[in-house]
């Protein structure tokens, strides 16, 4: 009997435990990019490099994080979400572990910018929309929620334990102990990791019709993800998704992610103390995103995305005044910004399969996805910029806020109907 036949004897659907496969991946790659935020003071410390410096390779990390993307969704068409897991798995190993060994900042952006960017752009918030519509039809928005909420529990578990290994044994140690999580875990993916729910004689969860699967053709990986991205520049709604998630990057992981500890730091809070702060977003985040799914089954998507991106801007222009007011005013700020830090996701994955249909969520949710890496990308080299040249992140910070409320209108002029893109797909075809 196969472990999926023995599964749903016992009322159990293969597809949960391929989201939590997911989740651990995803929870794991979350661990390892955030560790930036707890290495950038010791590299300067050790290396004498400028926090400028160090941004660069942070930078290129999320840049390519972005950019893999769209091209990840189209190779998991190819060759299979497990082969694209492993492989992606233990490249982030390799870069990582290899870290170790750096003595000059180029070799810091190569492993660290370009390695573990290519590995981290496939074990991404795409992964977790692909995983979701193939193996679920109801409770897509819930399940979608928690996957993204990973995130959030990775910080939760690795920063405080990373913060605490550097401060006592060194940032090398606590780099090979982030490389022994990636390869723990591959084994796991390897012999459990299913494709599609037909894979196993299954239909999606909650899916009762009795329609065979039909397989997506596989197409050319580069032609068909560019195609997708022209197709989908051509229309409003994309801009505006586009737009508003590049503004999601620069508040989320390209300020606060990387630069939060620094600034604590700046201030005179304790590495450790400053990255129990982040912990602390973790767990609120698991909530906030978790409750932004189930919303986003129920509610308007495009009001739930306004009150996220306003009530984060007016949280981003505290944070500067919230240092002044001990650690207690920075707790605050770090519930009521943990709240809201990955809420966007779900809303935007449903506007997005609203806009471009389900069959291409992966690829243009990727292109998305994108735009929010570049500008976390933006935000992790501009903050870094401006506080080796101001001194202080108090510019930075603000200006983000100002963005955030931004993004707050924008988000309304998301289009409420599903659009004409596909008829516009077939016609260019």
């Amino acid at each position: 009997m196969s472990l999926a036949s023995f599964l749903a004897r016992r009322s159990f659907h293969y597809g949960w435990l391929v989201a939590g496969l997911t989740f651990l991946a995803l929870l794991v790659a979350a661990g390892i990019r955030s560790a930036p935020g707890v290495l950038i003071v010791p590299l300067e410390k050790e290396f004498g490099w400028s926090r400028a410096t160090i941004s660069l390779a942070i930078s290129a990390n999320l840049i390519l994080y972005g950019l893999i993307g769209p091209f990840a969704a189209t190779v998991m068409e190819r060759i299979g979400i497990r082969r694209t897991m492993v492989f992606a798995l233990a490249l982030i190993a390799i870069g990582v572990g290899c870290t170790t060994f750096i003595s000059a900042s180029w070799q810091l952006v190569l492993l660290w910018g370009i390695v573990v960017g290519m590995g981290s752009g496939v074990i991404a918030l795409v992964l977790g929309a692909i995983v979701v519509n193939r193996w679920f039809y109801e409770q897509r928005g819930l399940v979608l929620g928690i996957l993204t909420a990973s995130t959030a529990t990775g910080q939760l578990l690795f920063l405080p334990i990373l913060a605490s290994i550097t401060d006592r044994f060194g940032w090398r140690t606590a780099v090979l102990g982030l490389t022994g999580a990636a390869l723990l875990i591959i084994p796991a993916i390897a012999l459990f990791m299913r494709d599609r729910p037909a894979s196993v004689g299954l239909r999606p969860f909650g899916d009762r019709s009795e329609t065979v699967e039909v397989p997506q053709s596989k197409v050319n990986s580069i032609g068909s993800t560019l195609s997708v991205l022209w197709l989908g520049m051509r229309t409003r709604d994309f801009w505006f998704l586009f737009g508003s998630f590049f503004i999601c990057g620069a508040s989320t992981n390209g300020l606060i992610g990387t630069h939060l500890i620094p600034a604590c730091i700046d201030h005179g809070i304790p590495e450790v103390r400053a990255a129990s702060l982040l912990a602390i977003m973790g767990i609120f985040d698991f909530v906030g995103t978790t409750v932004s799914g189930w919303l986003s089954d129920r509610w308007n998507n495009r009001y739930l995305l306004c009150w996220y991106y306003g009530l984060r801007g007016l949280s981003l222009i505290f944070l500067p005044f919230s240092f002044h007011l001990s650690f207690y005013g920075l707790s605050v700020f770090a519930i009521f910004y943990g709240l809201d830090w990955i809420a966007t996701v779900p809303p935007t994955v449903r506007l997005t399969a609203n806009a471009f249909g389900k069959e291409n969520v992966g690829i243009m949710f990727g292109w998305i996805v994108a735009g929010h890496q570049i500008g976390a990308a933006t935000t992790a080299f501009g903050a870094g910029a401006l506080r080796t040249w101001l001194g202080s992140y108090l510019h930075a910070f603000i200006l983000s806020g100002i963005l955030c409320l931004i993004a707050a209108v924008l988000v309304l002029r998301i289009s409420q109907t599903p659009s004409n893109w596909r008829e516009k797909q077939l016609t260019t075809n």
